[in-house]
């Protein structure tokens, strides 16, 4: 088993929300192959594959240079595909990035690598403060709290930690990171719970079925903002970022 990473990228083509979403035109790159060219960066094309369940997505991935790995298409979250994926590879350090993340920075992902390599038998996770721009009370920023060694200590919707006096408001929150690090062990354990856990059903977080089964999970402050693409509506946003960022 090599101890060399592979970046996987999960990619399902039946997104409630945005159907067809890892197929959209994010200025003038389907949104499946912006991501591998960050990835590419990172660690070079041979490294890197996309776990997908649609021939549509394979057909792309695989005509634009990148290897895809099929998956079933009962995968209960990406992570759950993400282990279907690992069985097909020789690495045993799995590094997930999103396959709607078309801002996510090379160096957030290289950050998580190092993590998983000098804990290799902790789930990393990425994490960053919330900025003013955006809302702690937000049901869609997963929240994080930590110990003084930055593992996880509870993840969720609202917007924790709490406070019963003004004065004990924190002065920041810090949100979750879609940026993972894994071995095969801690993905083998995570399918083969074979349901969702009790947390993670309730707060639609895969990363606390880890939690649930006491797996330790370390969280890794990273510094580049991204913005992920979730609705239609999102595809014109990042477009716009992508054009001042070049600017």
């Amino acid at each position: 088993m090599s101890a060399n990473p592979t970046i996987l990228i999960p990619a399902r083509y039946k997104s409630s929300r945005y159907p067809g979403k890892p197929l959209a035109d994010i200025a003038g790159t389907p949104l499946v192959i912006r991501v591998c060219k960050i990835a590419e960066q990172v660690l070079g094309k041979a490294a890197i594959a996309v776990a997908t369940d649609d021939v549509r997505i394979q057909s792309v991935v695989e005509d634009a240079g990148y290897t895809a790995i099929m998956t079933p298409d009962t995968c209960l979250t990406g992570t759950d595909r993400l282990y279907h994926a690992s069985l097909q590879l020789d690495s045993d350090i799995i590094i997930n990035i999103q396959g709607d993340e078309p801002l996510v920075h090379p160096d957030d992902i290289r950050k998580i690598i190092t993590a998983k390599l000098e804990h290799p038998n902790e789930v990393v996770c990425g994490m960053a403060k919330i900025g003013a721009d955006e809302d702690p009370h937000s049901v869609n920023l997963p929240k994080v709290i930590t110990n003084e060694k930055n593992e996880l200590i509870y993840m969720s919707r609202l917007a924790i930690p709490g406070h019963k006096e003004a004065n004990n408001k924190p002065n920041f929150y810090m949100k979750q990171v879609s940026i993972y690090g894994f071995n095969k062990s801690e993905l083998k354990a995570f399918e083969n719970m074979g349901r969702k856990s009790k947390i993670e059903h309730h707060e639609d977080i895969e990363i606390l079925r880890f939690f649930e089964l006491g797996i330790p999970i370390k969280m890794v402050e990273v510094f580049h903002k991204s913005h992920a693409v979730d609705v239609p509506g999102d595809v014109e946003v990042v477009c716009k970022l992508l054009q001042s960022n070049d600017t």
